[in-house]
């Protein structure tokens, strides 16, 4: 389970988060709503060590993470799919994959079978570059790319943007692969209200830096995530 309390993040003067809070619990996929410019991103970028937050604590399975970098929080278990994928174009796919490969001791570092049987293009296009993918297909590489790392939490932001109807339904199924195997936790930034709504276990609904309403699935129905988003 992964626990944010009261945190702050600047960009320079400017304060971006205002003391958010939330909790991500293992085999649950809490969705992480807003409108552009709300912290969103800011947010996942300072739970995967991205960008250093101002203050607050984020603690994993109840073990303090005190501001840790990228790397520390990789090594965590934290694994951040950031929005526009970030693979890298001259890398083949492999490559891209093995990238991965730092957080692992050397006797874990392979592929393994199941990522292939989630994703079966990227097995098919191994010695492709990651440049020359489609957009579909880089996401998946991706979040891929993100999973080699063994994560008990997986960051997710805007997996849908820019992508093919028929991807957007094999990256939907994936997260709920990764969902029932119940041995992590996924937050999922998305601003494509039917691909949440289907994701969801959770909404938090995010507003000028802040937390200001969260929602169980269970309690609450389409409209009123949407109805949420308007105000």
């Amino acid at each position: 389970m992964l626990d944010v309390t009261d945190l702050t993040l600047k960009y320079g003067q400017s304060q971006i988060l205002n003391g958010v809070s939330l909790t991500a619990p293992v085999g649950q996929v809490t969705t992480v709503m807003g409108t552009n410019g709300v912290g969103k991103t800011s947010l996942l970028r300072a739970l995967s060590g991205r960008h250093a937050y101002a203050g607050g604590a984020v603690a994993l399975d109840g073990k303090a993470l005190d501001h840790p970098t990228a790397a520390q929080a990789a090594r965590a278990g934290i694994a951040y799919v950031p929005q526009g994928r970030e693979v890298f174009p001259m890398m083949t796919v492999a490559e891209n994959l093995e990238t991965g490969f730092a957080c692992l001791p050397r006797s874990e570092r392979h592929v393994p079978a199941w990522i292939d049987d989630l994703f079966p293009v990227l097995k098919e296009m191994r010695h492709r570059r990651g440049g020359d993918l489609s957009g579909g297909q880089q996401q998946q590489l991706a979040i891929a790319r993100a999973l080699i790392t063994k994560p008990c939490v997986l960051l997710l932001d805007e997996p849908t943007e820019g992508i093919q109807p028929n991807v957007i339904q094999m990256i939907g199924r994936a997260i709920a692969q990764l969902r029932d195997r119940g041995d992590m936790a996924i937050i999922l930034v998305e601003q494509n209200v039917d691909f949440a709504w289907r994701a969801a276990d959770s909404f938090v609904m995010m507003k000028r830096g802040a937390v200001w309403k969260r929602m169980a699935k269970a309690d609450c129905t389409r409209d009123d995530v949407v109805a949420a988003l308007a105000l």
